[in-house]
């Protein structure tokens, strides 16, 4: 660390003492080129068109298993099994409540079929009684007064008695259907309810929706390859199953660099899985909302597409690619570097070199990069600049 701040010093010193002597002055030979702006962010290659399988519906939960990349499946295998403990925990609970449901019905069908079958035989005690007493009552004619009216009592008392059971059997027959409709009810509101949190828990295993090779999708919040462990949620694209025949580039920039860019700037591509393959296309969309690198981060990425438009070999969804995208580009023109232009006096100005020294030149620029930048008048060319501004002893004459 010292020797690095000892290094730094001594070139200070020695910048220092050379512009005072005007000697050593780093120049630049100004010259006709080409003017190129651009920028270089990462991507990875995705097909133009692909059939999706995505997280359920009104799910958030976590990657239990994953198909491998670049598994060939058939329709109807499972490429994704999405984890969601809430959903289990329901489910266990809603399914014993609709087991301990099913057993008070069973045991309140059990009970009233008692009551019934005990009053039902106090009905048929009563109406042994009934025939009894009818056949006693033949015998009234034989009898002394206060005989017959005990008799006659007798009979009365039976048949309120028979009137009150048969009242009593079909209060009883009311009370008992309400209480099984109840119970019914509530076993069919459970019965329903996991039938519903079935559903949800056969959703949560993701199915391949055709025949194709399975490619992992990416997760928003890393921009890698989804993996086991990863969140996921509502819709959110799990696997995809692309069609081959065309391909395009997924390109998430910053906010920085995504105001800079354009539709339809020219981008070209290089490939780390290919290292002689090169490809060329321009951006087709942008994306005009922002999303978070990760929740409650304040920084945002954009996304973008941009198209494959040729290549000597088509590249495969999932590589990645160096995406060099072409903000600004001005053939045979005068470009100098932005080191070399000074501000004097609201001015930009070029130091040139001649045979007195150095002359401070007015210039006009024209479109620049944080590099360089391009004369649109001051310069013709072949004029050689200081690329660091000269002692004032040294500089003779300004305009």
């Amino acid at each position: 660390m010292k020797s690095s701040f000892f290094i730094f010093s001594l070139f200070i010193v020695f910048v220092s003492c050379s512009n005072r002597e005007g000697k050593n002055i780093p120049l630049y030979t100004v010259a006709r080129s080409t003017f190129e702006n651009a920028l270089v962010i990462d991507g990875y290659v995705e097909p133009v068109q692909a059939t999706t399988a995505t997280c359920p519906p009104h799910i958030s939960g976590t990657i239990e298993f994953l198909v491998d990349d670049g598994t060939f499946v058939k329709e109807g295998d499972v490429v994704c099994r999405v984890e969601v403990a809430e959903i289990q925990t329901q489910y266990d609970q809603v399914k014993t409540n609709m087991e301990n449901a099913e057993v008070e019905l069973t045991k309140t069908q059990a009970n009233l079929a008692m009551q019934y079958a005990l009053l039902e035989a106090q009905v048929k005690n009563n109406e042994a009684e009934t025939q009894i007493a009818a056949l006693d009552s033949l015998q009234i004619q034989y009898l002394s007064p206060n005989q017959v009216r005990i008799k006659e009592l007798e009979l009365e008392q039976i048949r309120i008695q028979k009137a009150r059971y048969e009242k009593k059997l079909q209060a009883l027959i009311v009370i008992q259907q309400s209480e099984i409709r109840q119970r019914q009810l509530q076993y069919s509101q459970l019965a329903n309810r996991l039938q519903s949190m079935q559903e949800r828990m056969n959703a949560l295993t993701v199915k391949a929706p055709k025949d194709g090779l399975a490619i992992r999708a990416t997760n928003p919040a890393t921009g890698k390859k989804l993996q086991v462990g990863d969140p996921v949620w509502h819709l959110m694209p799990l696997v995809k199953i692309p069609e081959f025949s065309r391909m395009k580039v997924m390109i998430r920039a910053s906010e920085t660099d995504f105001k800079y860019i354009n539709l339809n700037d020219s981008v070209s591509y290089s490939f780390d899985a290919m290292p002689n393959n090169f490809a060329f296309g321009k951006i087709t969309m942008k994306s005009p909302v922002g999303q978070q690198y990760k929740e409650g981060s304040k920084v945002k990425f954009f996304e973008m597409e941009a198209s494959i438009d040729s290549t000597l070999e088509m590249p495969d969804p999932g590589f990645t690619a160096a995406c060099r995208i072409m903000l600004k580009l001005v053939r045979d023109t005068l470009v100098v570097p932005q080191i070399a232009v000074f501000e004097e006096d609201s001015l930009k100005v070029v130091y040139v070199k001649n045979s007195k020294g150095y002359e401070a030149q007015a210039v006009t620029l024209g479109v620049s990069s944080a590099k360089e930048a391009v004369i649109a008048s001051g310069l013709k060319g072949g004029e050689k600049i200081a690329m660091i501004k000269p002692e004032a002893s040294l500089i003779r004459k300004k305009q």
